[in-house]
């Protein structure tokens, strides 16, 4: 393998706190990372962890193990590769929240709610399935799922207002929605269970989950997969992609202005 750069995203919803101060969580995190080759983004609230990183192929596991121990879970990361670092430092927050909804959700709410790869090529074909793709509009544009609703959002915040402005569109539907990883859906799908949506199916581990479990020849995903760090897109298999980053404004002549 040419690659050697191990990209592993994953995260959890958990009483951090429980465990030991944030802050005390964030100086062993910066630790572990300042000791490897880590680098990426952890996000750390009350309600669990958010984390991106990527580092040389050996730190990797050696890393995730550390996390393990300081989060007490077992982690199941999705996992790609890329022949260059993706990230460039070292970012670990304390947030309120490690997605931003601004509602409060009862996550548990969304037990028995994840289907797999598989479960949702087979959802994706059944009748009165409203596909709902939960990230924003720039993301969008780069790929999603074979008939999927664009709620045109610019963050994640504003989807609830969306759902309300159309909840008339998914009563008596069956909603399957989907988000990058996975954790978006996580608090969403709760949400709509609250105001009485209850047919609702998030995919688990999202569309990166997804790309890896899935052959192309059997995808019913179109495009490229928008990605926060610097390959912008990522393909079918998990590569690079070529897609411009609609994240940014574009001029006339396609450039990034």
């Amino acid at each position: 393998m040419s690659e050697k750069y191990q990209i592993s995203a994953f995260y959890e919803f958990k009483d951090l706190e429980s465990i030991r101060p944030l802050e005390d969580s964030k100086t062993l995190i910066c630790a572990a990372m300042s000791d490897r080759s880590i680098r990426g983004t952890v996000i750390l609230a009350a309600e669990g962890f958010n984390v991106t990183v990527s580092g040389l192929a050996d730190d990797v596991p050696c890393f995730l193990e550390i996390l393990e121990q300081i989060f007490e879970t077992r982690l199941f990361p999705k996992t790609s590769f890329h022949n260059e670092a993706p990230f460039g430092k070292i970012d670990v927050k304390i947030r309120n929240e490690i997605v931003t909804l601004r509602k409060k959700v009862d996550v548990s709410l969304g037990e028995g709610t994840h289907v797999s790869a598989a479960q949702w090529n087979e959802l994706l074909n059944q009748e009165d399935v409203v596909v709902l793709d939960t990230r924003n509009d720039y993301e969008y544009r780069n790929g999603t799922f074979r008939g999927a609703v664009n709620p045109k959002t610019s963050s994640f915040s504003e989807l609830p207002a969306f759902i309300e402005k159309n909840i008339d569109r998914f009563a008596g539907k069956k909603i399957a929605m989907f988000c990058t990883g996975g954790i978006r859906c996580e608090k969403f799908a709760p949400y709509l269970i609250s105001k009485g949506l209850s047919d609702v199916f998030q995919l688990d581990g999202g569309i990166l989950r997804y790309l890896q479990d899935i052959d192309p020849e059997h995808s019913l995903w179109e495009g490229e997969c928008f990605v926060f760090d610097s390959r912008r897109t990522v393909d079918s298999r998990l590569e690079k992609g070529t897609g411009p980053d609609y994240s940014q404004p574009i001029s006339l002549e396609g450039e990034t202005s």
